[in-house]
């Protein structure tokens, strides 16, 4: 069992940035992804951007593609969103997940991001 806590989500005006973090504790495997989702209201959650534990291979939506980075910190087994160049249709709240198989099987609580214009 793996838990994941997310932190940093805040209200930014359009334009600013702002810094996800997700701790993971727990039966900690490496073989794992790690993904950032977002769900705004009345949509469908969708995947933001995710990285290999080991090897740190990224994939970014190309809707945050040259604005988002994702990392991690495996000693410290974190991780991290930087979202810069916030637009209002990012404003969601972001879930952090472990993603094995193609599919994510651990989730936190989430954590909102308002972003005004």
């Amino acid at each position: 069992q793996v838990q994941l806590v997310e932190s940093g989500g805040g209200l930014v005006q359009a334009g600013g940035s702002l810094r996800l973090f997700c701790a993971v504790s727990g039966r900690i495997s490496l073989n794992y992804n790690m993904s950032w989702f977002r769900q705004a209201p009345g949509k469908e959650r969708e995947l933001v951007s995710s990285i290999t534990w080991i090897g740190g291979t990224t994939y970014y939506a190309d809707s945050v593609k040259g604005r988002f980075t994702i990392s991690k910190e495996n000693a410290k087994t974190t991780m991290y969103l930087q979202m810069n160049s916030l637009r209002p249709e990012d404003a969601a709240v972001y879930y952090c997940a472990r993603v094995s198989g193609g599919s994510a099987d651990s989730w936190g609580q989430g954590t909102q991001v308002t972003v005004s214009s």
